[in-house]
């Protein structure tokens, strides 16, 4: 288990890399909901609706596995203290892995773009994590702009409503490399040196939870 499932401070809020809307979804609800069933019920219904419509995934229905899983969004305000809230980030992922090569591979979007978006978005995820465990997180400005798991699936499913499917999987893809190029490799060299080569001790970590 990474630090950032064994340090009671890390913010998972943080790993669960929401966007816009499913952060506002979580904020009408306060925090009030644990988020471990509302994302096995989101990730459960988008799973159904992959693949059962699998083959008329087209206009309008290519929304509703995406938004089956803003399920998972009413509980991003709560503060994933619970014993098994580890899990949810590690559920979100995978859903948006899976949402993201079952549209593209199923609708003709060329191999080596779907996998080129996808193991940027892996990346992504991999550098969230290393950053908690050296206390480096983005700035606010560069989470935001990554769009969330929520905002690159809509984006995907709105390029496919249009029929513009590889063109929006090209699209994300350029604007994500550049941006994560760039945020990371300013963040990490204006980094001090021993937020760099030192491990956090136990008990710390790079998001800390927040009072919100």
């Amino acid at each position: 288990m990474s630090s950032a499932t064994q340090s009671p401070h890390v913010d998972l809020r943080f790993l669960r890399d929401d966007g816009h809307l499913s952060t506002g979804i979580g904020v009408l609800v306060q925090g009030a909901l644990p988020p471990v069933l509302p994302a096995f019920a989101g990730i459960l219904v988008m799973g159904v609706l992959l693949f059962t419509g699998f083959e008329d995934l087209n206009g309008v229905t290519l929304f509703a596995p995406a938004a089956a899983l803003l399920l998972s969004g009413v509980a991003s305000a709560h503060p994933h203290n619970g014993r098994f809230d580890w899990i949810v980030p590690p559920l979100l992922r995978a859903a948006e892995y899976l949402y993201l090569c079952a549209l593209g591979y199923g609708s003709g979007v060329p191999g080596p773009l779907v996998f080129a978006l996808v193991a940027l978005v892996i990346f992504h995820h991999g550098s969230a994590v290393r950053r908690v465990r050296h206390g480096i997180p983005p700035s606010e400005w560069a989470r935001l702009a990554m769009l969330g798991w929520d905002g690159r699936m809509l984006l995907i499913a709105a390029g496919g409503a249009l029929g513009w499917l590889p063109f929006t999987y090209g699209l994300l893809l350029g604007y994500l490399a550049v941006l994560l190029a760039w945020e990371t490799t300013t963040s990490w060299l204006s980094a001090p040196v021993t937020a760099v080569a030192v491990e956090p001790r136990e008990g710390q970590g790079g998001a800390v939870a927040s009072d919100n």
